[in-house]
């Protein structure tokens, strides 16, 4: 930059200053609810949830959840007798950034344990670092089977693969289907991981793999992998991908006319894959977590509840993130501090926890046995189909 006069320099100056500003990690979201950010007594956990970029869906939809656990549990006295908090961490989508919001969170001596993140991939980054640091974290979403192989204060509260995995290769057969193709994305280990499961339990019901293709976002071989698919004649096609590659596959094949019924994982999870996919998202079925059309008298209040606050009835990930906040202040409780070492093994501890995902008690993986929801596609909308059980111990 040598030959630039002072006033350039200043500009550069300014220029940079903005640069290093758009680059500092994200500032915590607060919500109305929760005590207020300086409040001393307020106790205080950390959230980390992608709020922008690429999966920003799956976060819109979580704060919601963590939002509403926190205003009841306020509403009963908060948690040891002091106003309960989040600290949300916006992840931006980005590996590097929730890292960084870890290692942020986790200098907080206070806080006592972190809440999340959303995807797998994500997810495992972030429990690396936690668990390096001595701070506990409960994934309320990560399926990845091997997540809590980071260390003993890695908890999620979902199941774990290979169930969504398994449970889409049962469906199949209620489909009738005989002849599966996958199409899974590269460089995406929940994808590889769920179409392995897939195929696995497909094959041991007596079905025939008949064609596995891969593919990357924004593929421009996307329409040729397509072809091959649609080539070996297949009864059904799994699609374990996240929602915006799902919904660009599944619409660039219903214009290459292929209308067979695709079959896909929790990573479809939002309403931006029905209006991404549009009519193309007909005849097309996905494993999750929890539905609100399938009402029990365990999640009876939550729906009720969540509606009426928002206007809408709950997603799955919202009912995911109520119950990782609410089983976070339990663990808190029973731990009778915010000892980290304590609050683990309170966690560890938990035993028929009552979650509107679920009843979730931790053995030595630390990942609850669970129930995986079949939901289809009907007039634009998510409509429950019905419920495929955990293989009994």
């Amino acid at each position: 930059m040598s030959g630039r006069n002072h006033p350039v320099l200043r500009g550069l100056a300014v220029l940079l200053l903005t640069v290093l500003s758009a680059c500092k990690p994200p500032a915590p979201q607060a919500f109305p609810e929760q005590a207020p950010a300086r409040e001393k007594n307020a106790l205080t956990v950390g959230v980390l949830l992608p709020l922008s970029g690429a999966q920003a869906s799956f976060g819109t939809d979580a704060v919601r959840g963590v939002e509403l656990a926190v205003q009841e549990i306020n509403a009963r006295g908060g948690v040891l007798g002091r106003p309960f908090r989040m600290e949300i961490r916006d992840t931006r989508s980005e590996e590097s950034t929730t890292i960084e919001a870890v290692r942020e969170l986790a200098a907080e001596s206070s806080l006592p344990l972190i809440i999340g993140e959303i995807t797998s991939l994500r997810t495992r980054a972030a429990a690396h670092e936690a668990q390096a640091l001595g701070i506990p974290l409960l994934a309320p979403a990560a399926t990845q089977q091997d997540l809590t192989t980071e260390g003993d204060g890695i908890f999620r509260s979902c199941y774990a693969d290979p169930f969504p995995g398994v449970a889409m290769a049962k469906f199949a057969d209620s489909l009738e289907a005989n002849r599966a193709a996958v199409l899974e994305e590269e460089n995406n280990p929940y994808s590889k991981e769920l179409a392995d499961n897939f195929v696995g339990q497909f094959q041991r019901d007596g079905g025939t793999l008949v064609a596995r293709e891969t593919f990357q976002p924004g593929d421009p071989n996307l329409r040729e992998r397509l072809e091959a698919v649609k080539a070996a004649t297949p009864d059904v096609i799994f699609l374990p991908s996240y929602y915006p590659e799902a919904a660009e596959v599944v619409r660039t094949a219903r214009q290459l006319g292929i209308e067979t019924p695709f079959l896909g994982g929790d990573g479809w999870d939002s309403p931006e894959f029905l209006r991404q996919a549009g009519t193309g998202a007909k005849n097309c079925y996905f494993s999750n977590h929890f539905s609100a059309d399938n009402r029990t008298p365990e999640n009876e209040a939550f729906i009720v509840a969540f509606t009426e606050k928002y206007g809408a009835p709950p997603p799955p990930l919202a009912a995911l993130a109520y119950d990782a906040t609410r089983l976070a202040a339990a663990a808190l409780e029973a731990a009778q501090s915010t000892d980290r070492a304590a609050v683990r093994d309170a966690l560890a501890a938990t035993r028929d926890f009552p979650g509107v995902t679920g009843t979730i008690s931790y053995g030595s993986e630390r990942t609850p046995q669970k129930p995986a929801i079949i939901l289809s596609i009907q007039d634009g909308q998510f409509r429950y189909l019905e419920t495929v059980l955990p293989d009994a111990n």
